[in-house]
C-alpha cells in the first residue's frame, strides 16, 4: 500500500441538460449529456497519525470535516473495503471555480474516490468505483469515470457515450453564483418552454460532428425568470461575437461556455471576457479516466 497518491480532479460540464418530470421522492428526473473537460484540481491524499481523516483547501472556506464530499467520499471507499487507517490528509489546490455548475466538488470527490483505490492497491473496479460514487451523489457517479456520457435518473444512470470530438471550450463564470434549490422551485413554477434535442446530439456524437452537436445544445434552466440570465444571455452573446459553434450555460449556473474549432479563436474570446470577468478559461474535452 502506498502512503501518498496524487489525483486529477477534472470538471464537468453540461452538452445538454433537460427536466423530464417530477418524482415522488421529490427529486427531478434528468437528461443531460455530460462531459469532462481539463480545467481541474489538484488533490493529494496522504497517510498520517493524526487519527482524523480531513480535508485542507487554498479556499479558506471550504469545509475540513465530513460536509466536504471528498471527506465523505474517502470514509466511504473505506467502509466499502472494511478498511481503517491511523489518519488521512485530503489536500486539495483548487482551480475549478465553485458554485459554477461545474461539479468542483463532485470531481474532489471522485478523485478522492480513484486516489484512494490506488492508495489500497486497486482493491475495487471500475464498475464498482462508479457504484460507490453514487452514494456520494450523482454528479460523482459521472465524475469518477468522466469522459462523455448520457445521464438519466437524478443523474446516476450513466451510458457511455462516444469521445467527444477535438475542440477547444472558453468557460466563463460571472462573479456570483446561483443556488440549484432556487431554480428547481423557479422551475417547478412554470411550464418549460422548449427542450433540448438530446437525440439529435447522441446521433453527432456518433458521426463526430462537432457542428451538429453545438447547434442542439440547450439548458432548461436558461428559460428560468431570473435577472441573473441576463448576464448569462450577455456572455452567451460576447462568445458569438468571437464565432463560438454554440454555446450555453452548463448546470445551474453561473459559468457559460462556448465551443470553438479554432483554437486563436477561442484565446482571443477568452482574453476579452476576461477584461471583465475573473474566471475564465480555455478548456478541451478529456477522454474517460477509468
Amino acid at each position: 500500500m502506498k502512503d501518498i497518491i496524487t489525483e486529477k480532479a477534472y470538471a464537468k460540464i453540461n452538452i445538454s441538460l433537460d427536466i423530464t418530470g417530477r418524482r415522488d421522492d421529490g427529486y427531478h428526473d434528468m437528461v443531460m449529456v455530460m462531459q469532462t473537460v481539463s480545467i481541474c484540481d489538484d488533490i493529494k491524499i496522504s497517510l498520517n497519525d493524526s487519527g482524523i481523516i480531513r480535508a485542507y483547501s487554498n479556499l479558506r472556506f471550504i469545509p475540513g470535516d465530513e460536509r466536504n464530499l471528498a471527506v465523505r467520499a474517502a470514509m466511504r471507499y473505506l467502509d466499502e473495503i472494511g478498511e481503517t487507517v491511523p489518519g488521512l490528509r485530503i489536500d486539495m489546490k483548487k482551480d475549478i471555480p465553485v458554485g459554477a455548475g461545474m461539479g468542483g466538488g463532485s470531481s474532489d470527490a471522485a478523485a478522492v474516490i480513484r486516489g484512494m483505490n490506488k492508495l489500497f492497491d486497486d482493491r475495487l473496479s471500475a464498475d464498482e468505483l462508479q457504484k460507490l460514487a453514487e452514494d456520494v451523489g450523482s454528479d460523482t457517479a459521472f465524475c469518477v469515470k468522466g469522459g462523455t456520457a448520457l445521464a438519466e435518473g437524478r443523474g446516476e444512470i450513466l451510458t457511455e457515450l462516444p469521445a467527444f470530438p477535438d475542440c477547444f471550450f472558453v468557460v466563463c463564470k460571472p462573479d456570483f453564483s446561483i443556488s440549484t434549490p432556487e431554480l428547481f422551485k423557479k422551475i417547478d413554477a412554470s411550464p418549460l418552454r422548449r427542450h433540448p434535442d438530446t437525440a439529435g446530439i447522441l446521433n453527432a456524437l456518433n458521426e463526430g460532428n462537432l457542428r451538429e452537436i453545438c447547434r442542439r445544445m440547450y439548458n432548461v434552466f436558461e428559460d428560468v425568470d431570473d435577472r441573473r440570465m441576463r448576464t448569462v444571455t450577455d456572455i452567451k452573446n460576447r462568445l458569438m461575437d468571437f464565432g463560438t459553434l454554440g454555446s450555453i450555460m452548463t448546470g445551474t449556473g453561473s459559468a457559460v461556455f462556448g465551443i470553438f474549432d479554432d483554437e486563436k479563436k477561442a484565446n482571443l474570446a477568452m482574453e476579452s471576457l476576461k477584461q471583465e470577468y475573473r474566471f475564465c478559461y480555455v478548456a478541451k474535452p478529456v477522454k474517460k479516466l477509468l
